[in-house]
Order: structure tokens, then sequence, then C-alpha cells
């Protein structure tokens, strides 16, 4: 989730888009069609298109509206979970985003799946899966399963050649030593598939995608790394992914949401990490910008300093996302954003302030003032504000 060097990356790809090229020879056309119609009466649902061009329906029209937090699964296997289940019991919060394959690219609970177990290394950080879906279930709590694609350095350690290599074969690393597997990858996209469907079959009513991306500068190395392509382009790429994996999941009846960069809504399509806001919101239920004011620089939406003008940023941002989507029309997603429950001391003094309960609320306003009434809150230690009122 973290989006710190988000403007860099955003800024650093071509403001081009790539949409997918037709033919203009009729039988080719007419290939196309038929080919259309019959994927659309296999999923049952006219899904949207890599290129937005189809309605979408909601495969879960009685979803309530979601205001939820973040859980580890350290806090949805330990202790924590009893203060996060009496949060919501006791607040007009109703739903929790629960790590089922994390940042690392664990599995966070023992499976039988032998996929999960081929290319996973699945461990007991929540001991009792279902005991835990039932203990949602009895505290009406609406679960989301997070899922991070394509950072995931136990894949790539499993399977080198799902990976990215340099020059002299061995895995390539970020900075932070962390690896991603290649979004080229159509046995990628099938191992992150079959997780979302475990995830649905124990009782999950949407999957929450993250990192659908190429790793950050990834236009840099693109040329000096090895990797299997598929030819098409990284935004095209990582489009197709959401739209296979909505169309796998829809009939599950569960929804499909990414998170995304929250910058992504005001600057050109960020090419170099395959992210274009619209192309993946046409084909996902819920988009959730990340749009922490502690992640905006100096100056962003007339503030000096983001962090400690929470309301202005969060309008601000939500004014850009919604003139992102209007393109799409009635494919517009639900707009659930992420907002900040956390204090960036890492900005400097001078630059940040302390948050909780005024912060938090002063975003929650600035979300209804905009007519968003879904939003998630992130801490990544799960440690929430005290007093809040979330309406």
């Amino acid at each position: 989730m973290n989006i710190i060097f988000a403007l860099l990356l955003l800024l650093g790809g071509s403001a081009a888009h790539h949409p997918q090229s037709g033919s203009d020879q009729a039988a080719n056309m007419l290939k196309s069609a038929i080919h259309s119609a019959v994927e659309a009466s296999r999923q049952n649902e006219v899904a949207a298109s890599a290129n937005g061009s189809a309605a979408k329906t909601d495969p879960q029209t009685d979803a309530p509206k979601v205001k939820g937090v973040y859980v580890t699964a350290y806090s949805a296997g330990g202790s924590r979970m009893n203060q996060l289940l009496d949060l919501v019991d006791q607040t007009d919060l109703n739903a929790m985003v629960i790590d089922i394959k994390d940042d690392a690219g664990y599995i966070t609970y023992k499976t039988d799946n032998p996929v999960l177990i081929k290319n996973g290394h699945p461990q007991p950080f929540i001991r009792d899966i279902r005991g835990l879906m039932d203990r949602l279930k009895k505290h009406n709590v609406y679960p989301i399963a997070r899922v991070v694609v394509f950072k995931d350095t136990v894949l790539a350690k499993k399977r080198p050649d799902l990976s990215f290599a340099k020059s002299d074969g061995t895995v390539w690393k970020n900075g932070k030593g962390d690896s991603f597997v290649n979004p080229f990858s159509k046995e990628v996209w099938d191992y992150n598939v079959e997780i979302a469907k475990e995830a649905a079959k124990l009782g999950f009513k949407e999957i929450q995608f993250d990192y659908v991306r190429f790793p950050e500068g990834f236009e840099k190395r693109a040329d000096s790394l090895k990797y299997a392509k598929n030819g098409k382009t990284r935004v095209e790429t990582v489009a197709d992914f959401v739209q296979y994996a909505r169309n796998q999941l829809s009939p599950m009846g569960v929804r499909v949401s990414v998170d995304i960069f929250g910058y992504a809504a005001s600057v050109p399509a960020a090419e170099g990490i395959g992210q274009d806001f619209n192309k993946i919101s046409a084909n996902v239920d819920v988009i959730s910008p990340m749009v922490y004011p502690s992640h905006y620089t100096q100056g962003w939406f007339g503030a000096k300093d983001p962090d400690k003008e929470p309301y202005r940023t969060i309008k601000g941002s939500m004014v850009d996302t919604f003139k992102k989507l209007e393109p799409l029309k009635d494919r517009q997603p639900i707009v659930r954003p992420w907002i900040q429950d956390f204090t960036a001391s890492w900005l400097g003094s001078g630059h940040y302030v302390k948050y909780g309960k005024t912060q938090v609320e002063e975003q929650i306003r600035a979300l209804k003032d905009m007519h968003i009434d879904e939003y998630l809150l992130w801490n990544a230690t799960n440690r929430y504000s005290q007093g809040v009122v979330y309406k």
C-alpha cells in the first residue's frame, strides 16, 4: 500500500494511451464479434472489455455501503481481533479488509489447495480461517479479501522463470528487497485468481487486488531485464488481468476491487508501471484510490502541506477522480477511497500533524461533501483512532 513514490512513478510514464488496435477487414471484425458473443454467454454476464466498451453488472447488489478498516493476517488471527470487532460493533464501521495473500506473497492460512501449495508458501498466520469467517458473520462484518498480486517475493523465489531476471541470471529486487512476478504471465494470473476463488468459497464477499502493476520505475529497466512478454503493452496487460479476474469471479457472486495510486486520477496514465485509472476502473466493481494526504507533495490542491489539510486534500482528490471517470459514464465503478489514520512523521517537522479523531473526521467530511459514502481506513498496525464518528 505504500505510495510515497507515486508522483515520480506516474510522471515517469508516457502520456500516450495504447487502445487495442482493430482490423478494418470485415472477416476479422465478424470473427471478433462472434468471439465476444461466445465469451459473454460463457461468463453469463456482460463484462467490460479492457477498453471499457460494454456495460457492467454488479454481482452483489445487496452489498452494504462499505465503511471498513485494514486488518493484517496477524491481527485477524490474534488477540487484536477482539479490539477490532469491538470497534465495528460500537461504531458505524461494517467491513474489514483482511490479508489473504500478503505483501511478501505468503498465503496467510493453511490450505490443502494443490495450486496454492505448489506456487505459494501457506502460513498459519490465521490459524482457523473458517472460525474467523464464522466470527465475522456473527458480528455482521462485510469481509473483503486482500490479495497482493504482482509483488510476490515468495513466488519469484520458487519460480524465477515467472519473475524478472538480471543479466547474471538472478531475480531482480527493488531497493527494499522485494521481488515482483511478471504481469505478462498467464500462469501468474491463474495463480492469483485461484487464491481469489478459494477466498470466495470461504465466504469473502469481495476480492481486493493490490499491487496490480509492474515494479516501480520499470520503464527504466524494461529493456535490460529478461522476462516473457505477450505482445501487448503494460497498460493493456494490467487491464486485461483485471478483466480476466472479474470474469472468473463475478459468476461466484463476489465483487472485484482494485487499489490504485491516488495520484493516478490527477495525472496521465502511468505507462511505466502499467496503470491506467480508467482502463482499470472499467473492469472492476469498486475502485479504491489511495488518497492519503501525507502522500501528496507540497502544493497539491492548493495545500502548502497536504498532510496538514486533510479536508482540502481529500476533496481535491475526489474532484479529480470524478473528472477522470466521466468518460466511463454508466460503467463507472463504486468509488471507495483509502483514507489515512496514521501519522506521517517521516515528512519532517512542520510538514505533518499527528493524526487522530479530528483529522480522520475531516477526511470523512470531505468525502461526504463529495457524495461519497464508502471508505476504508489504513493503519499498518491496525491501531485506529478512538472516538471517531464514522458517518
